[in-house]
């Protein structure tokens, strides 16, 4: 009887442990280039999506710049989430294609910090990602997006898109309370030291600012509250933005962890199941993962 119920109990632990790994989404991330520690942060970005026992991460690296575009063609409609590391040479016409329909007809996306500067002159790349910065981007390219009186507003004046002041810790504000990725999240939480983006702009179409910081004048900042984390539906698809992450350190941030794989969670189905981890920070207590 010992031994039938042993038996029992191991088929269901490994019909368990099956179904688990059934359920687990394809994810790809996507690096190569950048100006930023790629090598240094993808193998973080796989463990923080796998970690969270959702994903099964694959990595596509791109030629090294001066190499040839033309053979890199990851095939996105074998993921439900695209997560770029990336911020380099323009894909080739045929990639870019490949990119804009798996968007489009469904497909989830997730811009990790510089992957925001990335494509300046790519029209529908800019619409995923909402706003981006640096490449020569500026008011031809669309308004800034700032938090001014409790709501999210599109500010077209004239000036370059994209720029950081010192790094620093910085406190983000949840913006969004009701979103799938910020339901449940603490009100304000302090991140680690990190560039603090400002002064994206872009074509910020279908776009939600689910969190922001203030960009402090005193560390070189602009003055206003900026996004730093965002959702834009395109198409049938949804793109989960973050700003945060300039360096492995920075992605050991428990802020950073969760809301990475709760964005890449909704991107790929719309909804969020993972709970909130004890361990999330506060308003002025930092959290690291090692």
């Amino acid at each position: 009887m010992k031994h039938l119920f042993l038996t029992i109990l191991a088929g269901v632990s490994l019909l368990a442990t099956s179904l688990s790994h059934a359920a687990q989404m394809k994810a790809l991330v996507i690096d190569g280039q950048n100006n930023h520690n790629w090598k240094g942060t993808t193998p973080l970005l796989v463990k923080a999506l796998e970690s969270s026992g959702l994903f099964k991460v694959t990595v596509a690296t791109s030629p090294a710049k001066g190499g040839d575009m033309a053979s890199f063609k990851p095939k996105f409609s074998d993921f439900e989430v695209v997560i770029s590391n990336y911020n380099g040479e323009p894909w080739s016409a045929e990639t870019k294609a490949a990119f804009e329909a798996y968007v489009k007809n469904g497909g989830g996306f997730v811009s990790v910090h510089a992957a925001d500067n990335s494509f300046p002159e790519w029209k529908e790349y800019n619409k995923i990602i909402g706003v981006g910065g640096w490449g020569g981007r500026t008011e031809k390219d669309g308004p800034y997006v700032r938090f001014i009186d409790g709501k999210a507003t599109k500010v077209m004046d004239a000036g370059r898109g994209g720029s950081h002041g010192q790094q620093h810790d910085f406190v983000v504000e949840v913006r969004d309370a009701s979103h799938p990725i910020t339901a449940g999240l603490p009100a304000k939480w302090l991140h680690v030291k990190d560039e603090l983006y400002d002064r994206l702009r872009g074509p910020a179409e279908n776009l939600t600012v689910l969190a922001t910081a203030f960009a402090n004048p005193a560390k070189g900042g602009s003055g206003h509250h900026e996004p730093m984390l965002m959702a834009i539906e395109y198409g049938k698809g949804r793109s989960f933005h973050t700003a945060l992450g300039h360096s492995p350190e920075c992605m050991k941030c428990v802020g950073f962890i969760v809301t990475l794989q709760r964005g890449a969670e909704w991107a790929a189905t719309g909804k969020v199941t993972q709970k909130v981890p004890a361990d999330f920070p506060g308003a002025d207590k930092l959290s690291i993962r090692d």
